[in-house]
Parts: C-alpha cells; sequence; structure tokens
C-alpha cells in the first residue's frame, strides 16, 4: 500500500515535531511525514530523523518546491509567532510570519489539489469573549495583532473553500505545553518562560495580579485528535476548541509549579508581579466539539503535566535567550521589554 504524505509547517516547533512523533510511532506504516521549519523558534532536535526536513521560510521561500518535490495529501500548518502580547509592537513582522505564510500555504493547498488542510489557529480570536467563556460559533473579536491575522488566515481558508473547494478544519489550540516547547522565547508559553527563569536563578514573573484565567492544555493529550483533524469527515470545514478543560488562574498555575519544583529540588522560587499588559482578562474555551468530532480526552491535569515537563526541562541544554533585538515600535513598550531592548543596543 502507497503510503499518504503529510506535511508539517513547524515542524520544530511543540504541536509540529510532536505530531511528527506520534505519526511515525503510531501510523508509519501509512504514512510519510514531510517537514518545514525555519528554525526561527524551533530547534532541529526536535525533529524526528524519519521526517523529510526542509529548512524554509515560509515567506520569502520557494516552497513551491516542496509540494513539487512531494506528492503531498495533507497539510497541517502549525507554523506561526505566537507571541501575543508583543504583536502590538512588531506588527509587520506579525503579519508577514503568520498571515502572508498562510497565504502562500493555501495557494499551494489549491493548486496541488491538497485533501484537507489543517491549521492551527487561537484563542486570540475571540477577544473578550463573552463573560470569557469561548465557544465556536462566538463572533471573531481580536484584541491585538495576532489575533487580527489569525482571524484573516481563517477567513481566508474558508474563503479558499468557498471559491476553490479547498476542505479544511481550522483547530483553535489553547496554552499548550509540554516536552519540546520553546523555553528559551521570553515572549511566550508563560509555563516555560518560568521554568527558564528557575533554571537561571531568576524568581518567577507574573503581569498584572496573576487572576487572568486561562485553559492549559498538555500536548500528549491533544495528538490522536490533532491526527484525527485530516482523516474525520466531521471535522471537514469544522472549527474546533482544542486542549484543556479547567479553568485555572494565572497565579494557581504558578503555585503549581512551584510545588513541583519544591517537590523535585527542595527549593521554592520565588514570584514577582509586574505590570499588568492589554490582554484578555478571562479565556476559557468550551470543549464538547473536540470530543464529538475528535474523540478529544483530557487525561492530564495540569500538575501532573508540568512535573512532566519540569522533568524534560532540567535535561535541556542551556541555550541563550532570545531578546527580540529591534521592535518596529517603542511606544507604550512594556519596561520589562523596554529594558532588554536598551541593554541589548548599548
Amino acid at each position: 500500500m502507497e503510503k499518504k504524505t503529510i506535511l508539517i509547517t513547524g515542524v520544530a516547533g511543540l504541536l509540529g515535531s510532536r505530531l511528527a512523533d506520534w505519526i511515525i510511532e503510531n501510523k508509519g506504516d501509512e504514512y510519510q511525514v514531510v517537514g518545514v521549519d525555519d528554525l526561527s523558534g524551533g530547534f532541529e532536535e526536535n525533529i524526528n530523523p524519519k521526517v523529510k526536513f526542509w529548512q524554509m521560510d515560509l515567506v520569502n521561500h520557494p516552497i513551491e518546491n516542496i509540494f513539487e518535490a512531494h506528492k503531498i495529501d495533507y497539510v497541517y500548518h502549525f507554523a506561526a509567532y505566537a507571541a501575543e502580547g508583543l504583536s502590538p509592537f512588531i506588527r509587520s513582522y506579525n503579519y508577514q510570519n503568520n498571515l502572508v505564510a498562510t497565504s502562500r500555504i493555501v495557494n499551494e493547498c489549491i493548486k496541488h489539489d491538497i485533501k484537507r488542510l489543517v491549521f492551527t489557529s487561537t484563542m486570540a480570536v475571540y477577544g473578550h469573549g463573552e463573560g470569557g467563556i469561548f465557544h465556536e460559533d462566538m463572533r471573531r473579536n481580536p484584541i491585538d495583532p495576532y489575533g487580527v491575522a489569525k482571524m484573516g488566515c481563517e477567513r481566508d481558508i474558508e474563503i479558499a473553500n468557498e471559491q476553490h473547494g479547498l476542505d479544511y478544519c481550522i483547530i483553535r489550540p489553547h496554552n499548550v505545553y509540554g516536552a519540546k516547547q520553546n523555553i528559551w522565547d521570553k515572549y511566550r508559553n508563560v509555563l516555560g518562560i518560568w521554568m527558564f527563569q528557575h533554571l537561571h536563578d531568576q524568581p518567577l514573573s507574573i503581569f498584572g495580579d496573576g487572576q487572568q484565567t486561562r485553559a492549559f492544555s498538555y500536548i500528549d493529550d491533544s495528538l490522536e485528535p490533532l491526527f484525527n483533524a485530516h482523516i474525520e469527515p466531521k471535522a471537514s470545514k469544522e472549527i474546533i476548541n482544542l486542549g484543556g478543560i479547567r479553568e485555572v488562574s494565572i497565579m494557581a498555575a504558578n503555585i503549581a509549579l512551584k510545588d513541583v519544583i519544591e517537590e523535585d529540588t527542595g527549593i521554592r522560587p520565588e514570584t514577582i508581579l509586574l505590570e499588568g499588559r492589554h490582554e484578555v482578562k478571562h479565556a476559557v474555551p468550551t470543549f464538547q466539539k473536540s470530543i464529538d468530532i475528535l474523540g478529544f480526552e483530557y487525561k492530564t491535569e495540569l500538575k501532573e503535566g508540568l512535573a512532566k515537563m519540569w522533568k524534560w526541562a532540567k535535561q535541556q541544554p542551556m541555550r541563550d535567550r532570545f531578546i527580540w533585538e529591534n521592535y518596529e515600535i517603542d511606544k507604550g513598550i512594556y519596561s520589562f521589554w523596554k529594558d532588554d531592548f536598551t541593554k541589548t543596543n548599548k
């Protein structure tokens, strides 16, 4: 039987690398995985050696070569720069690497009659939502450029279906964490930021009062549902929230990680409160649709997932922390990022 081919963009990042691993380990006799990544936010060590890897920038490089070299059946488009809070200060970069990159992938999917495009969007498209509860048929109303870019990607994909017949499934994951996450980027992935901070003898930082609520998603719980998104008939032309189902405050998540670290090392990290950011206060998604269509099961409670990720994080190399060297604008930028910019550009 000829193997079907899946292309995963962002294959060196958390979602891409872990989904590639899952497919190869569980469906390797049925699927060949092709991956593309520019390694700006992921790491080559994350990529399974059985992936046919292309190092490319989706904005500037000839990505059509990938589609011409392989008979691609399905595409998972994960590549993005998901820094909501930073996006107002890097608008052009944000739109190029999210909206423009996605438009190029959509073009190739149309040209090559891809059977289904699975696109990972974000909770940021909901904005403040309705009482902090986000359900899939809500009006899209983002409050930051990252959410605006993802909203544009979603609508462009819907139009590609309406006009060109491109089948799709849009997944809206939320606060995903676990092994192979980039813990060296100080602008995104709060749980990874805290782990990096403790590993470098720094206090764990919280923006504002820590009463913001989120639903954290352990990556392992989402892998099989993500796989199902490309083959499940009921997922065709659907938008689906995917991930954690528990409402957890940032402060409570901080305490849970401190408990994990103290139980492991005997040291309890300190926490510092920084100035608040322009962000959604409460962001908790509905989840029934992911259960009914993708077979999602919430198996991993936050503290258990944190313990597993912490064990992995301790074993990672001491990479340099990513610092943004040139913001497009610095008017109104938060002091905790402006100070880094000033130090970097002395």
